[in-house]
């Protein structure tokens, strides 16, 4: 029987591929949540109770009873462990298998997230804010097209999904991280379209979508 957690499961968070990270790992656990859907620079990450929940006013947040979790990656990979037995998506406990799921993560997070994806979005989307850099751009999407050529090469002999034959937590971050490339106009290797074409097909990734849809302004 998987552990449990006193009081309510509430989802802080929409309209990112980060919340829906975390959106589609309560939908594959079947798991009932209170979704908040707020949304970065809106202002309701900035007050006083959601900066309780999360010093770092970001999105999204995990309220699981008392216990608070921030960052996506964290969520996915926690929801998992904690609930993920009868679905097959508790990440692995056998040291060299675990460290693969963790490879996967942090490769995704760091090299397709943050050195990528993430300074695309701050000087594309948000140049206003963060100003025009053009060469950083440039070296942005050619790390990315370099890394992502890395993962279908990962990708290939592993199986259908990043650990083999089994969905799990990985599978999650490089599908969001992939859709927002598409998004970007990135060309991906053929391999990883067909592996996009597994994975948001998924029932738990399309109702994901709805939820983590933004309601339009009032």
């Amino acid at each position: 029987m998987a552990e449990t957690t006193n009081g309510t499961r509430i989802l802080w968070g929409a309209g990112s591929s980060r919340t829906m990270r975390a959106n589609w790992m309560l939908q594959e656990l079947e798991l009932p949540y209170e979704h908040r859907p707020i949304r970065s620079r809106t202002g309701e990450t900035l007050t006083p109770e959601y900066t309780r929940l999360n010093p770092s006013q970001k999105i999204p947040t995990l309220q699981d009873g008392d216990f608070v979790l921030t960052e996506s990656a964290a969520i996915v990979t926690y929801l998992g462990a904690m609930y993920g037995a009868a679905k097959n998506l508790r990440p692995p406990t056998a040291p060299r298998e675990r460290a693969r799921y963790d490879q996967w993560c942090f490769f995704v997070m760091m090299e397709l997230d943050a050195n990528a994806l993430y300074i695309l979005r701050r000087h594309e989307d948000l140049k206003d804010v963060y100003g025009e850099a053009p060469n950083a751009l440039k070296t942005a999407r050619d790390c990315f097209a370099r890394q992502v050529n890395a993962a279908a090469t990962r990708l290939a002999p592993a199986g259908p999904f990043v650990l083999g034959e089994r969905f799990s937590g990985p599978d999650i971050l490089l599908t969001t991280c992939l859709v927002s490339a598409i998004g970007r106009k990135i060309e991906l290797p053929d391999l990883l379209h067909e592996y996009l074409k597994r994975t948001t097909a998924r029932e738990a990734y399309q109702r994901a979508l709805q939820v983590n849809r933004p309601k339009p302004a009032p």
